[in-house]
């Protein structure tokens, strides 16, 4: 018997000698690239927390030197954290509140450039189409409308949609352009939630024109409307 479990136990080992032989280098590689791919998802993940904070931590220090109104500082500080932290949603918050503090100092030229990178560079949509619409104000203000129109017609997020389309109507009537002034306001007014008190200056804006937007009732039909006192 004892002999018998002896041969069956060489057959087993043989067995799995073979089984090593031919297939051990792949098992082995394989293992490799599991845990190796598990080690590199941690240390991404770790650079990414350290990246982090230590963006969080030179947001603050942009934020400071804004704060202090020297705009010398600011531009520095501002390139060093676009050159460390380019890919991080603080050097995008940085970059709008940089361009609002050179606005307020009359520095548009940096305004400009602040917001044309985070427009460009942003991979967050709802970044960069704050920065779109407040650069486009910029333009419309000195007279470059079609590169307003043009900045327009880009990366703009859903939530903004009605915005951007407030502001093509704006540039539409600088330049003269009525009927699609007016048809931008519909389509701002619409895309407004009734409860939004802009959508009230949107319609002040199209009874100017003449227009009256439609909105659906509860029989299903539609109604136009005006602001009270028009004609």
């Amino acid at each position: 018997m004892a002999n018998h479990l002896d041969l069956e136990e060489q057959e087993q080992l043989d067995q799995l000698k073979h089984f090593w032989q031919q297939y051990g280098n792949l098992i082995t590689w394989g293992l490799i690239v599991v845990l190796g791919t598990v080690a590199a998802w941690n240390g991404y993940q770790y650079w990414q927390r350290s990246q982090s904070i230590q963006a969080s931590a030179m947001f603050d220090e942009v934020e400071k030197v804004v704060q202090s109104g020297d705009l010398q500082k600011t531009e520095r500080a501002f390139s060093d954290m676009k050159e460390r932290f380019a890919s991080t949603t603080y050097a995008q918050q940085a970059g709008l509140m940089v361009a609002q503090s050179a606005y307020a100092a009359g520095n548009t030229e940096a305004a400009k450039a602040a917001l044309t990178w985070v427009a460009e560079k942003s991979g967050d949509k709802g970044f960069s189409s704050i920065a779109r619409l407040r650069l486009s104000g910029m333009l419309v203000e000195s007279k470059a409308y079609d590169e307003a129109l043009e900045l327009l017609a880009g990366n703009i997020g859903e939530e903004f949609t009605a915005l951007a389309a407030d502001r093509r109507g704006d540039i539409y009537l600088a330049q003269g352009k009525k009927l699609e002034a007016k048809s931008e306001y519909q389509k701002a007014f619409k895309a407004l939630d009734e409860r939004v008190e802009y959508r009230r200056l949107v319609l002040v804006k199209l009874n100017a024109l003449g227009g009256e937007p439609e909105i659906a009732v509860a029989d299903g039909n539609s109604s136009s409307v005006k602001m009270e006192g028009s004609k």
